[in-house]
Protein backbone atom coordinates (compact mmCIF):
# COMPACT_ATOMS: atom_id res chain seq x y z
CA UNK A 1 0.00 0.00 0.00
CA UNK A 2 1.61 3.69 -0.80
CA UNK A 3 0.53 7.01 0.65
CA UNK A 4 0.60 9.88 -1.23
CA UNK A 5 2.39 12.22 1.00
CA UNK A 6 1.03 15.27 -0.67
CA UNK A 7 -1.97 15.81 -3.40
CA UNK A 8 -4.39 18.33 -3.82
CA UNK A 9 -7.64 16.92 -4.74
CA UNK A 10 -9.72 19.56 -4.05
CA UNK A 11 -8.42 21.52 -7.44
CA UNK A 12 -11.50 22.25 -9.67
CA UNK A 13 -10.06 20.01 -12.35
CA UNK A 14 -10.92 16.97 -10.28
CA UNK A 15 -14.79 18.15 -9.96
CA UNK A 16 -15.91 16.05 -13.50
CA UNK A 17 -14.49 12.83 -12.48
CA UNK A 18 -14.26 12.62 -8.77
CA UNK A 19 -15.64 8.94 -8.44
CA UNK A 20 -13.52 7.53 -10.76
CA UNK A 21 -10.12 9.10 -9.62
CA UNK A 22 -10.71 7.60 -6.27
CA UNK A 23 -11.79 4.67 -7.79
CA UNK A 24 -8.21 4.53 -9.73
CA UNK A 25 -6.52 5.57 -6.31
CA UNK A 26 -8.29 2.29 -4.46
CA UNK A 27 -7.49 -0.48 -7.47
CA UNK A 28 -4.02 1.09 -7.01
CA UNK A 29 -3.35 0.61 -3.27
CA UNK A 30 -3.25 4.11 -2.38
CA UNK A 31 -4.13 3.62 1.36
CA UNK A 32 -4.27 7.42 2.37
CA UNK A 33 -4.04 10.88 0.58
CA UNK A 34 -2.86 13.94 2.84
CA UNK A 35 -4.72 16.28 0.85
CA UNK A 36 -2.37 20.36 1.55
CA UNK A 37 -3.79 23.72 1.66
CA UNK A 38 -2.53 26.34 0.31
CA UNK A 39 -4.28 29.92 1.52
CA UNK A 40 -7.51 29.72 3.94
CA UNK A 41 -10.19 28.81 1.25
CA UNK A 42 -8.03 25.37 0.30
CA UNK A 43 -7.48 24.59 3.58
CA UNK A 44 -11.69 24.82 4.18
CA UNK A 45 -12.02 22.29 1.62
CA UNK A 46 -9.08 20.05 2.41
CA UNK A 47 -10.45 19.36 5.89
CA UNK A 48 -14.27 19.12 4.34
CA UNK A 49 -12.58 16.48 2.21
CA UNK A 50 -11.00 14.52 5.45
CA UNK A 51 -14.04 14.44 6.92
CA UNK A 52 -15.72 12.87 4.00
CA UNK A 53 -13.65 10.55 3.06
CA UNK A 54 -11.40 8.05 5.61
CA UNK A 55 -8.54 7.35 3.24
CA UNK A 56 -7.69 11.26 3.59
CA UNK A 57 -6.44 13.49 5.92
CA UNK A 58 -4.65 17.18 5.55
CA UNK A 59 -2.42 20.07 6.11
CA UNK A 60 -3.56 23.48 6.51
CA UNK A 61 -0.96 26.52 6.22
CA UNK A 62 -0.81 29.82 3.93
CA UNK A 63 1.69 28.65 1.20
CA UNK A 64 4.41 31.32 -0.23
CA UNK A 65 2.17 32.56 -3.09
CA UNK A 66 -0.70 32.92 -0.76
CA UNK A 67 1.34 34.72 1.96
CA UNK A 68 0.26 38.01 1.41
CA UNK A 69 -3.18 37.26 1.92
CA UNK A 70 -2.36 36.08 5.62
CA UNK A 71 -3.75 37.89 8.68
CA UNK A 72 -4.06 37.52 12.41
CA UNK A 73 -7.62 36.79 11.80
CA UNK A 74 -6.27 33.44 9.72
CA UNK A 75 -3.26 32.18 11.84
CA UNK A 76 -6.39 32.15 14.94
CA UNK A 77 -7.82 29.81 12.21
CA UNK A 78 -4.91 27.47 11.92
CA UNK A 79 -4.64 27.15 15.25
CA UNK A 80 -7.93 25.54 15.54
CA UNK A 81 -8.16 23.41 12.79
CA UNK A 82 -4.95 22.38 14.57
CA UNK A 83 -6.63 20.60 16.92
CA UNK A 84 -8.76 18.95 14.59
CA UNK A 85 -7.59 14.81 14.28
CA UNK A 86 -7.73 15.06 10.46
CA UNK A 87 -5.01 18.00 10.16
CA UNK A 88 -1.85 16.12 10.23
CA UNK A 89 0.58 19.41 9.70
CA UNK A 90 0.86 22.71 9.12
CA UNK A 91 1.67 23.41 5.03
CA UNK A 92 2.18 24.04 2.57
CA UNK A 93 4.27 26.69 3.93
CA UNK A 94 7.59 28.07 2.36
CA UNK A 95 9.54 30.47 0.05
CA UNK A 96 9.37 30.55 -3.46
CA UNK A 97 11.60 32.59 -5.07
CA UNK A 98 10.96 31.74 -8.66
CA UNK A 99 7.51 33.31 -9.07
CA UNK A 100 7.78 35.90 -6.40
CA UNK A 101 4.19 35.92 -6.18
CA UNK A 102 4.72 37.59 -2.96
CA UNK A 103 6.78 40.05 -1.72
CA UNK A 104 9.89 37.94 -0.37
CA UNK A 105 9.94 39.36 2.68
CA UNK A 106 6.40 38.94 3.24
CA UNK A 107 6.93 35.42 2.44
CA UNK A 108 9.97 35.29 4.97
CA UNK A 109 7.86 36.44 7.91
CA UNK A 110 5.07 34.34 7.32
CA UNK A 111 6.85 31.42 6.76
CA UNK A 112 8.48 32.24 10.15
CA UNK A 113 4.89 32.79 12.01
CA UNK A 114 3.66 29.34 10.38
CA UNK A 115 6.67 27.99 12.09
CA UNK A 116 6.13 29.14 15.17
CA UNK A 117 2.30 28.34 14.94
CA UNK A 118 3.50 24.38 14.12
CA UNK A 119 5.74 25.09 17.37
CA UNK A 120 2.91 26.10 19.82
CA UNK A 121 0.64 23.17 18.20
CA UNK A 122 3.05 20.42 18.21
CA UNK A 123 2.46 19.53 14.42
CA UNK A 124 5.09 18.84 12.26
CA UNK A 125 5.60 21.02 9.15
CA UNK A 126 4.95 20.68 4.95
CA UNK A 127 7.60 22.84 3.05
CA UNK A 128 7.74 24.34 -0.33
CA UNK A 129 11.00 25.47 -1.20
CA UNK A 130 11.71 27.00 -5.00
CA UNK A 131 14.63 28.75 -5.90
CA UNK A 132 14.95 29.90 -1.98
CA UNK A 133 17.60 27.15 -0.62
CA UNK A 134 19.66 28.58 2.01
CA UNK A 135 17.04 31.33 2.95
CA UNK A 136 14.67 28.04 4.02
CA UNK A 137 17.29 26.15 5.22
CA UNK A 138 18.36 29.50 7.75
CA UNK A 139 15.04 29.84 8.98
CA UNK A 140 14.08 26.37 9.54
CA UNK A 141 17.48 26.83 11.84
CA UNK A 142 16.51 30.08 13.60
CA UNK A 143 13.15 29.49 14.00
CA UNK A 144 14.24 25.49 15.59
CA UNK A 145 11.89 24.03 13.44
CA UNK A 146 13.75 21.12 14.54
CA UNK A 147 11.23 20.50 17.02
CA UNK A 148 8.41 19.81 14.93
CA UNK A 149 9.91 18.27 11.98
CA UNK A 150 8.40 17.59 8.78
CA UNK A 151 8.58 17.03 5.20
CA UNK A 152 10.36 18.67 2.57
CA UNK A 153 7.80 18.38 -0.45
CA UNK A 154 8.76 17.85 -4.14
CA UNK A 155 12.60 18.19 -3.05
CA UNK A 156 14.33 20.36 -6.14
CA UNK A 157 17.61 20.84 -3.89
CA UNK A 158 21.09 19.43 -3.90
CA UNK A 159 23.04 16.78 -2.32
CA UNK A 160 24.57 18.51 -0.04
CA UNK A 161 21.35 20.65 1.39
CA UNK A 162 19.61 17.26 1.23
CA UNK A 163 21.93 15.97 4.24
CA UNK A 164 21.22 19.29 5.85
CA UNK A 165 17.44 18.69 5.76
CA UNK A 166 17.70 15.37 6.85
CA UNK A 167 20.19 16.60 9.60
CA UNK A 168 17.50 18.54 10.98
CA UNK A 169 15.42 15.45 11.32
CA UNK A 170 13.09 16.60 8.46
CA UNK A 171 11.99 13.89 5.58
CA UNK A 172 12.63 14.65 1.64
CA UNK A 173 9.52 13.96 -0.90
CA UNK A 174 9.93 13.37 -4.16
CA UNK A 175 7.57 13.49 -7.06
CA UNK A 176 6.75 12.72 -10.90
CA UNK A 177 9.90 15.22 -11.68
CA UNK A 178 12.53 11.90 -10.75
CA UNK A 179 10.49 9.64 -13.56
CA UNK A 180 12.06 12.65 -15.94
CA UNK A 181 15.03 11.57 -18.23
CA UNK A 182 16.78 14.91 -17.48
CA UNK A 183 16.39 14.48 -13.44
CA UNK A 184 19.76 13.40 -12.70
CA UNK A 185 20.04 15.30 -9.75
CA UNK A 186 17.15 13.89 -8.31
CA UNK A 187 18.50 10.51 -9.14
CA UNK A 188 21.68 10.43 -7.42
CA UNK A 189 20.52 12.09 -4.58
CA UNK A 190 17.61 8.87 -4.12
CA UNK A 191 21.06 6.71 -4.44
CA UNK A 192 22.65 8.48 -1.48
CA UNK A 193 21.14 9.55 1.28
CA UNK A 194 18.96 7.22 3.63
CA UNK A 195 16.39 5.24 2.51
CA UNK A 196 14.34 5.94 5.80
CA UNK A 197 14.19 9.65 4.45
CA UNK A 198 12.16 9.09 2.11
CA UNK A 199 8.73 9.79 1.22
CA UNK A 200 6.94 9.76 -2.36
CA UNK A 201 4.21 12.16 -3.48
CA UNK A 202 2.55 13.69 -6.61
CA UNK A 203 1.34 16.75 -5.95
CA UNK A 204 -1.60 16.28 -8.30
CA UNK A 205 -2.67 17.45 -10.61
CA UNK A 206 0.59 18.74 -11.08
CA UNK A 207 3.94 17.59 -11.88
CA UNK A 208 2.50 14.21 -13.65
CA UNK A 209 4.88 11.61 -13.94
CA UNK A 210 6.00 9.47 -17.00
CA UNK A 211 4.24 8.02 -19.04
CA UNK A 212 1.33 10.66 -18.24
CA UNK A 213 3.39 13.66 -18.97
CA UNK A 214 1.56 16.61 -19.90
CA UNK A 215 -2.05 15.14 -18.57
CA UNK A 216 -3.14 15.97 -15.11
CA UNK A 217 -1.50 14.58 -12.27
CA UNK A 218 -3.44 11.68 -9.93
CA UNK A 219 -2.78 9.83 -6.82
CA UNK A 220 -3.00 6.72 -8.64
CA UNK A 221 0.18 7.79 -10.45
CA UNK A 222 2.68 7.98 -7.46
CA UNK A 223 3.07 4.12 -7.90
CA UNK A 224 5.72 5.46 -10.81
CA UNK A 225 7.41 7.45 -8.55
CA UNK A 226 8.07 4.15 -6.21
CA UNK A 227 8.58 2.19 -9.11
CA UNK A 228 11.91 5.00 -9.73
CA UNK A 229 12.89 5.02 -6.56
CA UNK A 230 12.89 0.82 -6.28
CA UNK A 231 14.76 0.87 -9.83
CA UNK A 232 17.41 3.18 -8.22
CA UNK A 233 17.55 1.56 -5.06
CA UNK A 234 17.55 -2.29 -6.56
CA UNK A 235 14.47 -3.31 -4.19
CA UNK A 236 11.20 -4.59 -4.45
CA UNK A 237 8.72 -1.90 -5.45
CA UNK A 238 6.50 -3.24 -2.58
CA UNK A 239 9.63 -3.10 -0.77
CA UNK A 240 9.62 0.64 -1.15
CA UNK A 241 5.95 1.47 -0.80
CA UNK A 242 6.45 -0.17 3.10
CA UNK A 243 9.24 1.37 3.80
CA UNK A 244 8.05 5.26 2.57
CA UNK A 245 4.53 4.71 4.05
CA UNK A 246 6.76 4.08 7.33
CA UNK A 247 8.65 6.53 7.00
CA UNK A 248 5.21 8.86 6.21
CA UNK A 249 3.90 8.09 9.62
CA UNK A 250 7.25 8.94 11.47
CA UNK A 251 7.09 12.26 9.52
CA UNK A 252 3.32 13.15 10.31
CA UNK A 253 2.28 11.64 13.83
CA UNK A 254 -1.16 12.02 13.50
CA UNK A 255 -1.61 9.83 10.45
CA UNK A 256 -3.70 6.98 10.67
CA UNK A 257 -3.88 3.79 7.98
Amino acid sequence: MFIDSHAHLDDKRYAEDFAEVCQRIHENKISKVINVGYNLESSQRSLELANCYEWIQCAVGYHPHDAKTANQAGYEQLRLWANNPQVVAIGEIGLDYYYDNSPREVQQEVFRHQIRIARDVNLPIIIHNRDAHQDVYDILVEEQAHEVGGIMHCYSGSYEMAKQIINLGFFISFAGPVTFKNSKTAKDIIRNIPLEYILIETDSPYLTPEPYRGKRNEPAYVRYVAEVIAQLRDLDVEHVAKITSDNCLKALPKLRL
